[in-house]
């Protein structure tokens, strides 16, 4: 079988520089918009809890802006720099799901979301992060998460470690379910919220606590440098995980899904950890015995 290609280390500084340069301008942007009238300003997608603003757009529109100022057009054949964008998909498991399997045989495909917590920011609440995963050849090999209200830039590189705002970074030391201190998320639609309550209701009185940002990249990032032990969701999309997948790989914890396959980009039910002691085979369990793993038919 033939090695997996690589990408030039060259290539991927350039990759990374770019990523931290549009995920702080597309913050900025975000910041300065938190309690204005456009943030205020939401239309709703898929339910009336799944919101966008013009910021998320223009956010988008800032990130795209910089690739094709640094790589160019993408090229016909997948070859060059492709951007798979929150707001450039319809809003539906399905559609983000084709959208990903369009784009995902490209060299380098930019996975992004503008505004991860969305209601967050409409709400006015400082809990929206930037994210921006890049994969080479459908593998991440770098990841970008930037929290413009609390100025903290979360990076990774595949088999460099993880930094934050240039200082390495690792996850947290608890090696039980009773020491835990798990995040998750709640999606909007009955399917993913019934299972994701029904586990948290039976699984909180045996961790330390469970809390929910509304963010699942900013849930990522926090486990990354140690703030949390975890986190777990269903039925999230590819922009959702990819630079928080790799944050925490990077930073020594472990990311399976729900079922303990290996992460990839198409993955979307996220089980991520500090991966100390039990506590992801543990949680893993608890998920399966409670019928809990991926969302209800």
């Amino acid at each position: 079988m033939a090695a997996a290609a690589v990408p030039a280390e060259a290539d991927v500084a350039r990759v990374l520089e770019v990523a931290v340069a549009a995920a702080r301008k597309a913050g900025a942007r975000m910041a300065a918009a938190l309690g204005t009238a456009a943030a205020a300003a939401a239309e709703t997608k898929a339910s009336a809890q799944d919101l966008v603003t013009v910021v998320d757009k223009a956010c988008q529109d800032d990130i795209e802006g910089a690739v094709l100022d640094a790589f160019g057009a993408p090229r016909e054949g997948g070859s060059g720099h492709h951007l798979l964008g929150e707001e450039s998909v319809a809003a539906g498991s399905a559609a983000s799901t084709a959208a990903l399997d369009e784009l995902l045989a490209s060299e380098w495909l930019w996975v992004v979301d503008p505004i991860d917590g969305t209601t967050n920011f409409v709400q006015s609440a400082p809990l929206s992060v930037v994210s921006i995963g890049v994969a080479f050849r459908g593998e991440v090999v770098v990841g970008v998460i930037y929290d413009p209200y609390r100025n903290e830039l979360f990076s990774a590189v595949r088999g460099q470690g993880a930094k934050l705002n240039g200082a390495p970074i690792s996850v947290s030391s608890e090696s039980s379910l009773t020491e835990a201190y798990m995040m998750f998320g709640i999606h909007s639609t009955a399917r993913v919220r019934d299972p994701m309550l029904k586990a948290v209701t039976a699984l909180s009185p045996r961790l330390r606590a469970v809390r929910c940002l509304g963010s699942a990249a900013l849930h990522m990032a926090w486990t990354s440098c140690g703030r949390c032990s975890g986190f777990w969701e269903l039925d999230l999309n590819a922009w959702d995980l990819a630079a928080g997948a790799l944050l925490v790989a990077e930073a020594g914890g472990r990311v399976t899904d729900t079922r303990r396959g290996a992460y990839s980009l198409s993955t979307r039910d996220i089980m991520a950890t500090n991966g100390a002691g039990g506590i992801h085979d543990a949680l893993l369990d608890e998920l399966e015995a409670l019928s809990c793993d991926r969302p209800t038919p």
